[in-house]
């Protein structure tokens, strides 16, 4: 299926896992395969961003994934590439490089070793807007890192460039509340993202976002949600949305490393990937108890489906 490069970001967009191979390279066999699968599953396309590894990838294997990526999706679907880094510059160069790989659209975080006011966050967004066609989402990754965007921020922000380039992905808790604040501050105008990882999609839903970044791992299962809920179907949404919360619930407590082990742990138990690697060091591990309570509300998750 091809999609119109005109139609606007919207639906599932799951965050990809990035794969490597003993050696520490992109295993670009096993990248194919988890985007071939995730349209085969019905995601709407793929984004590259925090859990992807980027911010240990380092800047050479961080662009090759980036053109890996838009390469295997094609015309296939959306196609999103975080771009965020320390320094404007930089952010820019990937925003730019993204942009000539033919993604459809870039988002970024802001720096997270340095603690920047509500200007100065605004001038780094602005300028990577400034410097490519593609619309960008603003995303606060304040759960794992650096700390979170100011409402006037995206109010600034959507004010200078329309609700066709600046999108918005909100993450500071308490996430709801803070979603219908930047909801109902735009009336309604801000086209926005639940990153959450699932846990909060049904009551984000409710509050009218245009679209999910969930992990790869539960694909099948997010999918199947955002449908039931497009369907108004109440009992199909609580039966799908309790193990993926509580499945969740559990990536949370290990924060970014912890969505990284058990997101990587499921792909390979699914046959997607060969194995677990990811770029060292890391600040959290799975545990055979742990991963002994993933099993069972996997077991659960695909029997709702």
């Amino acid at each position: 299926m091809s999609l119109s490069t005109d139609a606007p970001l919207h639906g599932v967009l799951p965050v990809l896992q990035t794969p490597f191979t003993d050696v520490g390279a992109i295993d670009v066999a096993t990248l194919q395969a988890e985007i071939d699968w995730a349209f085969e599953t019905g995601a709407d396309g793929v984004v590259v961003a925090m859990v992807s590894e980027i911010l240990r990838l380092g800047h050479e294997r961080r662009k090759e994934l980036a053109a890996h990526v838009c390469q295997a999706v094609s015309d296939r679907g959306f196609t999103v590439i975080s771009v965020g880094a320390e320094s404007t510059a930089e952010a820019i160069d990937y925003a730019q490089h993204a942009e000539n790989l033919g993604a459809t659209a870039v988002m970024a975080i802001p720096p997270v070793a340095t603690a920047l006011d509500g200007d100065a966050t605004r001038e780094y967004f602005a300028a990577i807007a400034q410097n490519i066609s593609l619309p960008l989402v603003v995303q606060d990754a304040s759960s794992y890192v650096g700390a979170a965007i100011d409402l006037r921020v995206y109010l600034d922000l959507l004010e200078e460039f329309g609700p066709e380039r600046i999108l918005f992905k909100p993450e500071a808790s308490p996430l709801g509340p803070n979603l219908s604040k930047l909801r109902d501050a735009t009336d309604g105008t801000a086209r926005i993202f639940e990153g959450s990882g699932g846990i909060n999609l049904v009551d984000c839903y409710r509050r009218g976002i245009v679209g999910t970044m969930p992990g790869t791992d539960l694909l099948d299962g997010i999918v199947a949600l955002w449908r039931a809920l497009k369907a108004g179907d109440e009992e199909r949404t609580y039966e799908l949305s309790l193990p993926i919360c509580a499945l969740v619930a559990l990536q949370l407590q290990g924060g970014l490393d912890g969505f990284l082990a058990i997101e990587k742990y499921l792909l390979q138990k699914r046959g997607l990937f060969v194995n677990t690697h990811q770029i060292q060091p890391v600040g959290w591990q799975l545990d055979a108890e742990t991963q002994a309570e993933v099993d069972r509300l996997f077991v659960r998750l695909q029997a709702a489906l």
